[in-house]
């Protein structure tokens, strides 16, 4: 197997990139690629079966009450919010051509650490990222202010549960950036013991 073997796994890897989701255009995925896409993700190591994650999809005719509901939310916990502000929460509720809001939904109590639960639902989210990229969309994975909001959280889930972040999907609209990697030599050691 080499690496120019488009078909392959390891080319998938190797050439699944970010893109930003303003510049995304259509198409995107449809229903049922999104919940084939979700299906996907939930193929991730998961300590004791829990399935401490769960994602929510955003349907484009949703769109406008998700703008309302991020500008509300921005204006309750910035009083002096000004209308670029409001109009960059207009901006990230529409961009993308499809959207899932993926939690975190730990199981508490259990014998599975909190960690380990949230480290499963990081994994489910780049499992996201790469079914959508095997389906032939640029994907990204956004937090900000929003992730960390309660009043966004309590829309989507509920107390307890965190949002991992929002996930935008759709067919890139310009060729997308090589951002740089991480040296080697500094995240990839060998132990001395």
């Amino acid at each position: 197997m080499t690496f120019n073997d488009r078909s392959s796994l390891l080319a998938h890897l190797i050439t699944r990139r970010s893109g930003k989701p303003r510049d995304m255009v259509a198409p995107g995925p449809d229903d049922a690629e999104l919940d084939r896409m979700i299906a996907i993700a939930a193929r991730t190591p998961d300590h004791g079966k829990l399935a401490p994650w769960r994602f929510v999809i955003v349907p484009n005719d949703r769109r406008e009450a998700l703008a309302r509901l991020l500008r509300d939310a921005f204006t309750a916990a910035n009083r002096q919010a000004t209308e670029a502000q409001l109009d960059a929460c207009d901006r990230f509720a529409h961009e993308g051509e499809a959207l899932v809001v993926m939690l975190s939904a730990p199981v508490i109590p259990s014998h599975i650490p909190l960690w380990e639960q949230e480290l499963s639902a990081g994994a489910a989210a780049m499992n996201l990222l790469h079914a959508g990229h095997a389906l032939g969309y640029v994907g990204s994975w956004l937090t900000g202010w929003a992730a960390e909001n309660e009043t966004v959280r309590d829309a989507f889930g509920g107390a307890g549960e965190r949002i991992v972040g929002f996930f935008y999907f759709g067919s890139p609209g310009r060729p997308l950036d090589e951002r740089p990697r991480p040296d080697m030599a500094r995240i990839g050691t060998r132990w001395a013991g």
